[in-house]
């Protein structure tokens, strides 16, 4: 009984552990605002990628073959227009969007009163 007495009256460490929630508090609030950073980031460079793919040149054709016994039938393939391209080849409206993905933040809910 006399040592849960003491261990009770004991508050040497109350003042390390108040700074160590402080400290921890803060550094979860800065992560945070780094990871929506990253995010936006992350998605930024994945739609700069699908802007890339997207430019490629997906014709393609050629001529029919023939040969003693066989022959074959040409091909021919031409690309249509994707979503968000523009006359000239240009992808987006600008140097702001890259693939038409724009980055928004949820609307806030509003609270009942």
């Amino acid at each position: 009984m006399k040592m849960l007495n003491r261990f009770w009256n004991d508050e040497a460490g109350f003042v390390v552990s108040t700074e160590l929630i402080l400290i921890a508090t803060i550094l979860v609030i800065g992560m945070l605002v780094g990871l929506v950073s990253v995010r936006d980031q992350v998605v930024q460079e994945l739609a700069d990628v699908a802007e890339a793919v997207s430019d490629l040149d997906q014709s393609y054709s050629f001529t029919g073959t023939s040969g003693h016994t066989s022959h074959t039938a040409g091909s021919d393939f031409e690309d249509l227009t994707d979503n968000c391209d523009q006359a000239g080849g240009q992808v987006g409206n600008g140097d702001d969007a890259s693939a038409c993905v724009t980055v928004v933040d949820a609307p806030e809910e509003e609270e009942d009163a």
